[in-house]
């Protein structure tokens, strides 16, 4: 658990706002290789690889090298099955995005927690009003849980 959150720490240090997605987090190709382990479950190498060539042509090598560095950053795990390596998330994608928004935010309120939440609001309501009220509803259930 620890080395995941140096991880998820590490990761969320590198953010770039310029990128969609996971790919603020994650580099190109690794976010299309977490992506197939995540859809997928476990998977070899091999299978990973002709997901991928669906959208782009890779070596094989390639993809042997990306999984090998997701492998040494925590996100995913290996084990050897009948003379061939099967690959899974070691984390699933929800808990991922959550513990990745959650350090990048905490980074944003390190600088000025009124007006990072004033701005989050701001573009909560410009980009999905509906989670408006669901951030109510959640501001309120935190109130009554600690007044408990």
């Amino acid at each position: 658990m620890v080395k995941r959150y140096i991880m998820i720490k590490r990761l969320a240090s590198s953010f770039k706002p310029h990128k969609a997605g996971l790919g603020r987090v994650l580099g190109d190709l690794e976010r299309l290789v977490m992506d197939v382990l995540w859809n997928r479950g476990e998977v070899t190498g091999r299978e990973v690889l002709e997901d991928i060539e669906k959208e782009r042509i890779l070596a094989f090598t390639t993809i042997l090298t990306v999984m090998d560095r997701l492998l040494k950053k925590g996100l995913i795990k290996r084990k050897k099955r009948g003379g061939i390596f099967v690959y899974a998330p070691s984390i699933s994608r929800d808990d991922f995005v959550k513990q990745v928004s959650e350090e990048v935010l905490q980074g944003i309120l390190d600088i000025s927690a009124s007006s990072a939440a004033s701005s989050f609001v701001d573009i909560l309501y410009r980009t999905s009003p509906d989670e408006m009220d669901r951030l109510s509803r959640l501001i309120e259930e935190r109130k009554k849980a600690v007044s408990r």
